[in-house]
Formats: C-alpha cells, structure tokens, sequence
C-alpha cells in the first residue's frame, strides 16, 4: 500500500512565495505538487499519492492524459490564440462532436463553469419576454462564484458579505416538484438545476423528479436548464447525466472534465433557443481557443477509446461493493451515494479530519458540505488502484473518532 509521511511538509521557499505574493483566498494543504501521472501525484518532497480527487474534479481521463498531451503540444507549436472573429476548425470540429454526443443542439465555448452558467442565464432571459426574468435553482446547488452563478447558488455561506445578489433567483427544495410549482409565475423564465448536485454532496435526484421538471417547462413556458459541469463528460457512465433520467434539457452547462484537465466550458443550446444569443449580446476571449479546442477533441478520442463509459460503470460498481457496507457497520457512517464515479459518503459527524488522514496515508479526498466524502476518481482508474485507495479510505474512516 502506499503511503506518505504523516508529517506533511513542502519546501520552505515555495510557502515564503506564497505568504507574501498570494492572496490566501485558499485554504491550502502544506503541499506542493509538482508531477502527476494517471491516478498519482507527487510532491516536491517526492512523496506519491492516489487521487482520488484529482484537479477538483477536472482530470476525468487521469493526470496528463496521453492524447491531450500530445494535442496540446502540437497545437501550441502552431497557433495558440486567436480571437473568436476568425473561424477555428478545432472549435467546429469539438463543438460537432458534443452536439452529436447529446441533444443536437450549438454550443458557445468559454472557459469554466461559472462562465458557462452566465451564459446560460444570459440566454434564458434573452429567449423569453422581457417581463420573464426570474430562474427557478435548488438549495444545495452550486453554479459557481460569479456574481450572477453564485446568486443562483442557493448556499446562504456563499452570500455573506457580498450583497446585494443579482435579483431574479428563486430558490426551491430539490427533488420537491410542489415546492417547484409554487415557485413559477408570470414572471418565470427558466428551470436551472443540476442533475446530480455534486458540491451539495452527490445529492442524486428523487425517482421523477427531472421528468416532472421537464413537465412543469412545458407547462409554462419555461427553459429547463442541467448545470452538468461536475456530472456531465462521462462521469456517469453516460456521456451527460441527463441521460441517465432520459430527460432532455433546452440548455446545459460543462467544463471541468471537459478538456481533460485543461481549461474550458461550454454551454449548449438546442438550435431554437441558441439563435437568441444574437452577436455582441455575449462573449469570452479565450473562450474556445485552439489550446482547448484541441484538448477538448483529445479528451473524448480517449473516452471512446479506451471505452471509459463503460469503466465508470464497473468501477463504480467496485466503490459501492466496498464502501456501502460501511453504513451498516459504523454508526456515524449514514449513507452511501453514487452514480458512475459520483460517490458521496454522508457521516453523521463533521468529516474534514479525513482528508487529513487520508492525505497522511497517500491519499487526496475531499468533504463537501462538511460531513459528506466526495470522490471523483479519473475514469483511467485501475481495478487495483480503487481497491488500495478504498482500503485506505476504509481505514481511515473505522480509526477515525468523531
């Protein structure tokens, strides 16, 4: 098994860098990380670790994925930015391979997830009449720090000391459809919601309730938007989460995995609705860019490739073979979640410790929302590696004392 020294340390001049020239807007672990490969990182002190949780989510296809290596190298000896006046064929080349892969809808490219949310937001108020303004979002989502994404974010923690929200954003519980109709009025425009909540811990949806709010759109109106930028990319076992519920949305939102570890969002639209976002109503500079674009068409080659929809299902399976008993043998273990490599392990207790532990152990994690394990393993995971990494989870979890 490996492990790494429990006395975490990193090389003083990259903290003295750090505490005069960075703000610490981070709580950062004393870790430098300087190399990773597949499903492992090291350190500057040249300690290993299994991740588990690598790039927040980003390196779906691993750390420094062949192809997208390659793509990235060669396309930065030939063009690295150009602005989005001129054509790309990259760019229609990625934007083809999404469309065909989801609702054949267009996409707008940008470059994170929040980015993407604006554009989406934007686009729902352009689509509809000026006096529909308001956007349906759930407690527990998240959308992302921007003013507009985190005013749909209906997370209070995120709103202190930033007032004034941007107004239009009316909250409702997930997974309660009533609580969604007593929301919509003649002033609603859209649906926002992500169909599988993943900083809100791995919340997965109640059996019909993203039918009921697809039935509730088109009932009145209303755009349905999936913010899909931590599920969507085949973490689900499915190339975007929404087909696991066989619901289709007007809008949706990706980035994270999206370009295999390199920057880039996206938004897409189905065609009717995407032809209201007229030109000079929105923008990103890098937004699609050659780096990206060619990343992004890297990072699906892999998918297909190397068959990885099919991996996040059987590796899936494997997390849930050893972790869901946990729930019946320790009290403070409440519930196992998962869907694809989306796993979420509540505790009734304040979890942070752990990733403490499991870090001391040579393992990254991450806790969510407190008391919630969240895992978003690279979809390149071997067998062997998410036994170890769960072997050190497990132990971690039954010394640890809440």
């Amino acid at each position: 098994m490996n492990t790494a020294t429990a006395a975490t340390k990193m090389s003083p001049e990259t903290a003295s860098l750090f505490d005069q020239y960075v703000i610490p807007n981070y709580r950062r672990f004393p870790l430098s990380l300087v190399r990773g490969e597949g499903s492992w990182v090291w350190d500057d002190q040249g300690r290993k670790y299994l991740d588990f949780f690598p790039g927040w989510g980003c390196n779906l296809i691993g750390h420094c994925p062949p192809l997208v290596v390659k793509a990235v190298q060669e396309q930065v000896a030939e063009l690295i930015h150009v602005p989005n006046t001129w054509h790309m064929e990259a760019q229609g080349q990625w934007a083809k391979l999404l469309s065909e892969r989801s609702f054949g809808g267009q996409a707008f490219f940008c470059n994170s997830g929040t980015e993407a949310n604006e554009a989406a937001i934007k686009l729902a108020r352009l689509h509809t009449p000026k006096e529909r303004y308001k956007i349906i979002t759930f407690e527990g989502g998240f959308h992302g720090r921007t003013y507009a994404a985190v005013s749909a974010t209906a997370q209070p923690k995120y709103h202190e000391g930033i007032e004034p929200l941007v107004p239009g954003f009316v909250y409702a519980t997930f997974g309660d459809l009533e609580a969604v109709r007593a929301k919509v009025d003649g002033e609603t425009a859209a649906i926002m919601v992500e169909p599988i909540q993943g900083e809100g811990g791995i919340r997965i949806p109640p059996a019909g309730f993203l039918e009921g709010l697809r039935e509730i759109a088109d009932e009145n109106g209303l755009l349905l938007i999936f913010d899909e930028v931590q599920a969507g990319c085949g973490r689900t076992g499915k190339w975007f989460a929404y087909q696991n519920f066989g619901v289709t949305p007007d809008i949706m939102t990706l980035a994270k995995s999206l370009c295999g570890g390199v920057a880039g969002g996206a938004m897409l639209a189905k065609k009717e609705v995407a032809a209201s976002l007229r030109p000079g109503m929105h923008a990103a500079t890098f937004g699609g860019n050659p780096l990206a674009a060619r990343a992004g068409i890297a990072t699906i080659e892999t998918i297909d490739q190397e068959n990885l929809l099919a991996a996040a299902g059987k590796l899936g399976g494997v997390f849930c073979e050893l972790l869901e008993p946990l729930v019946a043998e320790l009290p403070y273990v409440r519930e196992f979640r998962q869907l694809g490599l989306m796993i979420g392990v509540e505790l009734t207790v304040d979890a942070t410790p752990l990733v403490q532990a499991c870090m001391d152990r040579g393992l990254l994690i991450n806790v969510t929302q407190g008391n919630v394990i969240r895992l978003l393993p690279a979809l390149t995971s071997s067998e062997a590696e998410v036994r170890e990494g769960c072997a050190i989870l497990i132990e971690a979890i039954r010394n640890f004392k809440p």
